[in-house]
């Protein structure tokens, strides 16, 4: 807690009295604050139009829900609202060794669970040590600790991990921070009492849940012992829309305060509303069609019911060549997107890559039909190929049937797919349903997409071998079940690269050849399309500044930060602050009580992925 002392010097005389007496007079007429049970609540409401799969950190895969994790728990570090770059968080400083394996993470004192008990360095070497010893455990995020050796509390400020090689995302570990007390006692992270608020809702983030209710909401309220202080709302609540155009009305009704993923039509539609400011950032997002090349778990066993045709590398890139990206940006997107190329979007310039002009692959109908033919597909009467191996070229499309990017890509890939000879069977179904058949390997094409961090790595770890699930199903995140010797060489050599150039570069080589194998059809890099009622909230805190987005960020930044309408703004006051003005004849002093610091911090679906 911060404080500010005015000084005022000594003055004898009639005109220090009547300064004093002014002064008295105007702190006798104007009350400095009004009382708590006077003021009413002030409630923040997020409309949601993707699902929840589950608010246990440990197995919570969409981008709903990783976001829940993001407002209940603190990380050792967060991406910074300005930049996105890491920044202090449960831990206020870490450093490396000289050789780069043994990172000392310093944890603040005085932060408290919300059931009272402290938080020290022993509950963030619990949540480690959980992942490297429970299959379960990783499978959110396991990608952080495979390279881990040890990791241990000497005391409890002091929290020290050990990698076995060196691992440049160190300072930025997306990963929650639990209660040791509370989450040691279960052996089973699968248990649906995981989910529970008596265990979830331990938390000590800058917002603390207080009821779930599935498909419906999920509420909060602020925690006013947040160690940067507490949030100018009082409530938080995510309301979940089953159909994105009843958010839109609720939203224009007054019902919610902020939503984003707007369709292009709807951002559009609500540009210059009374009451209602709409924000277009550039995304962290990419969209994606998935290509079934004959998928396998992590014992290499095939699982799924791809179609076999598509193991043949030749068709894959037929289909490639015959997706017109740059329609999908003009006519599914309405011109709010970046054509896509590499699976880390332009927000991270960095890294993105970009194919030199003679790789890219162009979209090109009769070089697509000629490279089927010369492959050996012939086209039957009917127009529709056949395999060489005999069988009609008929492939699924399978998609979120609530989400009009989807429904507007899948007749436009129809199309064109039917233009090269092959049939196309869409298949939109609900998010559970699409998150269950592409964890099973049971789809032909998938979309999909991912919402990527600041640090490369966990995109890149999506695609790798280990993130295939084991032959339950469980234990791993995967996107595309790429699995390549040397993609896995190149994914391992930039993250133990320290020259950040040289890493850049490594990235985009990864990224290359993902690209070349023709397992996934990088579409676009969507805008973020958000609105929000800026006659009950004056602003959000957003990410990266100026221009970034308020929700989905990789960090808690735009509902910690929100601004109700009429209160003085977080980057003003400082977050959680008490303003008094007090009136000495013509001169105003402002009296900061209170304080705190205004910052702002990682991203699953198939669509809704983080």
């Amino acid at each position: 807690m911060g404080w500010f002392l005015v000084h005022f010097p000594r003055r004898t005389g009639r005109i220090a009295r009547a300064g004093a007496a002014l002064a008295a007079a105007t702190l006798a007429a104007i009350p400095l604050a009004a009382p708590a049970q006077a003021q009413q609540a002030k409630v923040l409401r997020v409309a949601l139009t993707t699902g929840i799969d589950h608010l246990n950190p440990f197995t919570a895969s969409l981008a709903a829900s990783t976001q829940v994790g993001r407002f209940i728990y603190e990380f050792l570090t967060v991406p910074s609202a300005e930049t996105a770059q890491a920044s202090p968080a449960l831990a206020e400083s870490w450093t490396p060794s000289p050789d780069k394996l043994t990172w000392t993470f310093k944890i603040r004192s005085g932060a408290k669970w919300s059931d009272g008990q402290p938080v020290t360095a022993k509950d963030a070497a619990f949540t480690f040590n959980r992942m490297l010893t429970d299959e379960n455990a990783r499978t959110a995020n396991g990608s952080y600790v495979t390279n881990f050796e040890t990791v241990t509390a000497p005391d409890d400020t002091t929290l020290v991990i050990k990698t076995k090689t060196v691992q440049s995302d160190m300072n930025l570990l997306d990963v929650p921070i639990v209660p040791e007390h509370v989450w040691a006692p279960i052996k089973d992270l699968n248990d649906p009492k995981t989910d529970d608020i008596s265990v979830v809702g331990v938390d000590d983030g800058p917002y603390q849940l207080t009821e779930y209710k599935q498909n419906e909401y999920v509420k909060f309220k602020a925690n006013k012992n947040y160690w940067r202080g507490a949030p100018q709302v009082d409530e938080l609540q995510l309301l979940v829309f089953k159909d994105a155009e009843a958010a839109v009305n609720a939203l224009r009704q007054g019902e919610v305060d902020v939503i984003n993923r707007l369709t292009p039509t709807q951002f559009d539609a609500l540009k210059n509303q009374p009451g209602i400011t709409t924000n277009a950032a550039p995304g962290r997002r990419y969209d994606e069609i998935n290509l079934n090349f004959g998928v396998q778990n992590s014992e290499n066993q095939p699982i799924g019911d791809g179609n076999p045709a598509l193991k043949d590398i030749r068709l894959r890139k037929a289909i490639v060549q015959a997706i017109d990206r740059q329609t999908v940006v003009d006519r599914v997107t309405g011109g709010h997107a970046q054509i896509g190329t590499g699976i880390i979007p332009p927000i991270y310039h960095a890294y993105h890559w970009e194919p030199a002009p003679d790789e890219q692959v162009k979209f090109d109908i009769a070089a697509a039909n000629a490279a089927l033919d010369q492959a050996g597909y012939a086209k039957g009467p009917d127009g529709v190929r056949v395999a060489p191996g005999g069988g009609k070229l008929e492939l699924r499309l399978t998609g979120h049937a609530n989400r009009p990017y989807d429904q507007r890509l899948a007749q436009y890939v129809s199309g064109w797919l039917k233009d090269i000879g092959i049939t196309v069977k869409q298949e939109l179904v609900s998010d559970d349903e699409l998150n269950d058949r592409t964890n099973a390997g049971k789809y032909d094409l998938a979309v999909s997409g991912y919402a990527t961090n600041p640090d490369p790595d966990s995109a890149l770890q999506l695609h790798t071998c280990a993130a295939r699930p084991n032959a339950q199903g469980k234990g791993a995140t995967t996107d595309t079940f790429f699995c390549d010797p040397e993609y896995d060489r190149l994914r391992a050599a930039q993250l133990a690269e320290t020259d950040d150039a040289k890493r850049a570069g490594i990235v985009k080589q990864a990224q290359a050849r993902l690209a070349s194998q023709a397992v996934n059809v990088v579409l676009d890099y969507q805008n973020s399309l958000e609105a929000y009622r800026s006659d009950k909230f004056s602003g959000f805190t957003k990410q990266p500044q100026p221009e970034g987005a308020i929700l989905e960020q990789s960090g808690y930044w735009g509902v910690y930060g929100a601004t109700p309408a009429g209160s003085q703004s977080a980057a003003d006051s400082g977050s959680g602050s008490t303003v008094v003005w007090i009136v000495v004849g013509a001169v105003v002093v402002i009296v900061l009580v209170g304080g705190g610091i205004m910052l702002g911090r990682r991203g699953k679906s198939a669509e809704d992925r983080e």
